[in-house]
Formats: C-alpha cells, structure tokens, sequence
C-alpha cells in the first residue's frame, strides 16, 4: 500500500468517525423529540462511551482537528 492509500484510508476512518458520532447525536435528539423528554440515562451514558471509542479511533489517524471539541459540546 503506497502512502497516497493511506492517507486516504486515514481520512475515510475520520470521516467515518465523524459520521458515526453524528447519528448518535441525531437518535438522541430524535429520542427527545418524540418522547418530550430527554432519553434514557443509560441510552446517553451509552451513547457518550459510543462517542468516546468513535473519537478516539478518528484521533489515532487525524489528532488536534474540531471533532473533539464539538462532540463534547454536544447537548
């Protein structure tokens, strides 16, 4: 594998992450919605470890970008 394809298997692992910790935001605020209340406290704690493992795998190939500080000011 030449260092063009991975830097590119980089960036799809990052974008990826990005993704993933977005839909779990998403069915958290869709959870909210629908149910008129916030979610479950064990469906937020969940999700928040889903979001760490996903951050940490994006941070491994692509350290210091916003990904961090945006999922941690997710509400």
């Amino acid at each position: 594998m030449d260092s063009e394809e991975k830097e590119m298997f980089k960036d799809l692992l990052w974008l990826n992450a990005v993704i993933a910790t977005e839909l779990i935001q998403i069915t958290e605020n869709t959870s909210q919605i629908l149910r008129k209340q916030p979610p479950p406290d064990s469906c937020v704690r969940e999700h928040g470890e889903l979001r760490e493992t996903a951050l940490a795998i994006a941070e491994k190939y692509r350290p210091g970008t916003a990904l961090g500080p945006h999922l941690r000011g997710h509400q």
